[in-house]
């Protein structure tokens, strides 16, 4: 080339220097090789233009370490900004390896997307190492940089590992840099036995030969475990030579070169790592430093497990401990149980159910809180749970229950103070059950309303009277309130965890708890104790392990019991509740319990009514007797095609009966009667022998009727 002259095309010169141009551009998942490009990896285009291949293909011309170990170089080249270098062997149709080539490229970042960007760089051959140098040599073109990325991404993924068999898994998915382990074991010690803790590589029931072991067997894994020093053996005669009783165990396996490293934690032997390669492996110095720190980070990691695990099994076996087992024999009723215990810690609590036999046949069903996540919590717990099940026993009734039960908790606070703890506190549920009647007696402390799902799906939450959460005031009183669990009918009851899980509050969390209840498992009461922890937890895979246990943030208890009879041929939902003259605020209740009720009316029109004469009602006996107002709603009807009947009663203990009047327009009564009048199809005031109740029905519009049929 004379000078002045143009410089002949770029594509020439790389071809006369036998060097290949290829792009890979991985949002795409493509990658084209120019004609020597193409030749170099054994694809020679025929009609000399470039050739492209998906991902796929490409990594089908490389050895598959290789292409493995290109990933990680080219991540830590994208991170830096520099050259991506790697040496790589191609192989042909039949595994051979053909030649060996360079790459150097040049990662281009898209901003657009994260993780996404094109590589453009050279392909050249060069001569391998001759053999007998060595029998491996590293195949990234920067040893130190492919070996440090590799340690940070193994030191993370073994970090993050939170189950032995997770460490395990993690250990088996490590692609070492230039060399990687056809097959790995890890042996554990127990007592002067060497035990395979698990194995990767090897078919199921090859580790029979090696499960129980004495540490004085000349094997290499137990001669690690004595001596505290690693052992490599490059080859198969260096094996059978040094350790000719066990090389019959290892011949069947096929492998050339074998690594055996102790797992050391605090100075400790705990056991043995060992490697196995397909192919010979001379553990240059890189090499045995690399193994070294895996084997360290496998150790520590093993070592965290092992502590885990063991707490989770003494936290789990003190809370299982601490729970009864509920019994499925109880005539006439039948019932499920769930407890999850908070993510993290200890994973143990405060949260407890029990369930309370009798005299006469009757049950007892406990469900509570004690304040904290932690043994002290678990610790008070148990002793609160004993003391509810003494006092019942003894066959107080429900108030006299928890009356002692917070004069006991009261104590114990108080002994705390003096050795300088805080006091704790704890919710709770008490039921009284009589599986004959369905009656149910309710004694609540500070603790959650239970609920009903009736017969044909629909949820009502049931208010009841309460008092103050145990252990607050020795003095406290626990009103009772009663309600009558029909057939067919399931009371659900359970702790706050279930309710507010999630960010809700108790509004919106009971929201959530109403839709499972409502399409839940109808026949299956073990399936809809699932349904409803699954709807705040998620599935079981994810809340009893992984990374959303962790995140819980209250225990979970929960309760159902069912009323068991023949079906029903019309469901018929029932609802009925006291509302006290000192309690007028539980008209307001009354009327949201109404609505409920009607949730699946078809006029919203007749709701508002009989909301509106419900509160009429209610008031004027708080308004003009001096007793309590019990009232009593049920909707019948519609299964035969006929409409549905509502029929609301509220009784007093009055005998004065009320009567129409014509209240002027500035007048502040009178009206009830009036409303009624104008509002109800029917309606009427009957007497009774103390007392009188006065009632209304509505009827639902069947489909298709209008307002002037």
């Amino acid at each position: 080339m004379r000078t002045g002259e143009p410089l002949p095309p770029v594509e020439d010169v790389l071809a006369a220097l036998a060097t290949g141009l290829w792009r890979w551009d991985n949002r795409a998942g493509l990658v084209t090789f120019d004609v020597e490009a193409a030749r170099l990896i054994g694809m020679p285009s025929p009609d000399g233009k470039a050739v492209t291949l998906t991902e796929a293909g490409a990594r089908a011309c490389f050895h598959p370490v290789d292409w493995n170990e290109i990933d990680g170089v080219v991540r830590l080249a994208v991170a830096e900004g520099t050259l991506a270098e790697a040496r790589l062997r191609i192989m042909d149709e039949q595994g051979h390896v053909i030649r060996t080539v360079r790459s150097r490229s040049s990662p281009v970042v898209h901003g657009d997307e994260p993780g996404s960007y094109e590589l453009i760089g050279t392909l050249q051959e060069v001569t391998e190492q001759a053999p007998g140098t060595a029998s491996r040599t590293p195949v990234t073109g920067d040893w130190r940089r492919s070996r440090e990325a590799f340690l940070l991404d193994a030191g993370r993924a073994l970090a993050e590992a939170g189950s032995t068999e997770e460490v395990l898994r993690v250990a088996a998915g490590l692609s070492m840099p230039g060399f990687s382990p056809s097959g790995l074991a890890v042996f554990g010690v127990a007592g002067d036995r060497l035990t395979v803790i698990g194995h990767h590589g090897q078919q199921a029931g090859d580790e029979g030969p090696f499960t129980d072991m004495d540490l004085a067997t000349d094997y290499p894994a137990a001669e690690v475990v004595r001596t505290g020093r690693a052992v490599y053996l490059s080859s198969p005669d260096e094996y059978r030579r040094r350790y000719p009783a066990a090389w019959p165990l290892a011949a069947r396996f096929e492998r050339k070169s074998w690594a055996f490293l102790p797992l050391v934690v605090a100075g400790r032997t705990i056991g043995a790592w060992m490697a196995g390669f397909a192919y010979p492996v001379s553990f240059t110095p890189d090499e045995r430093s690399v193994l070294t720190t895996v084997a360290r980070m496998l150790a520590q990691a093993l070592s965290r497990a092992g502590v885990a695990e063991s707490e989770r099994e003494l936290t789990d076996g003190l809370q299982k401990s601490m729970l009864p087992t509920i019994g499925p024999e109880i005539p006439g009723m039948s019932i499920a149980a769930r407890y999850v215990p908070t993510g993290g810690g200890l994973q143990v609590g405060g949260d407890w159910y029990d369930m309370i036999p009798l005299p006469g046949d009757r049950i007892a069903l406990v469900i509570g809180d004690v304040q904290g996540h932690d043994v002290r919590a678990a610790g008070l717990m148990g002793q609160l749970r004993v003391a509810l099940r003494a006092y019942a026993s003894e066959g107080h009734r429900a108030d006299a229950v928890l009356s002692r039960a917070s004069r006991f908790l009261s104590g114990v606070g108080d002994s705390a103070r003096g050795s300088g703890e805080d006091p704790r506190f704890a919710t709770c549920l008490y039921i009284e059950a009589d599986p004959a009647t369905g009656v149910l007696e309710v004694a609540r402390a500070g603790h959650p309303e239970p609920a009903i799902r009736m017969a044909d799906g629909t949820v009502l939450m049931r208010p009841s009277a309460g008092g103050l959460p145990l252990g607050i005031d020795p003095d406290a009183d626990y009103p009772t309130s009663r309600m009558v669990l029909e057939p067919g009918e399931t009371l659900l009851i359970c702790t706050d965890g279930l309710i507010e899980t999630g960010g809700h509050d108790l509004d919106t969390g009971w929201d959530r708890i109403r839709g499972a209840l409502e399409n839940g498992p109808a026949e299956q009461l073990e399936e809809l104790a699932d349904a409803l922890v699954e709807t705040v937890l998620g599935p079981s895979s994810h809340y009893t392990t992984g990374p959303l246990a962790d995140r819980r943030e209250d225990d979970v208890a929960l309760l159902l019991l069912r009323r068991t009879a023949a079906a029903l041929p019309v469901p018929v939902r029932r609802t009925a509740m006291t509302v006290a003259q000192a309690e007028p605020e539980r008209i307001a209740a009354a009327r949201q319990q109404l609505r409920e009720l009607l949730h699946d009316w078809s006029d919203d029109d007749q709701v508002d009514s009989a909301v509106l004469m419900l509160s009429e009602m209610l008031t004027n006996v708080l308004v003009h007797t001096d007793g309590d107002a019990l009232l009593v709603a049920e909707v019948s009807g519609g299964a035969t095609g006929g409409p549905r009947r509502l029929r609301v009663e509220v009784a007093d203990g009055s005998d004065d009966l009320p009567h129409k009047r014509r209240p002027g327009e500035l007048a502040s009564s009178g009206r009830g009667l009036v409303l009624m009048e104008l509002l109800a199809e029917r309606w009427g005031v009957d007497p009774r022998g103390e007392g009188k109740s006065i009632w209304f029905e509505l009827y639902e519009p069947l489909e298709g009727d209008s307002d002037d049929a």
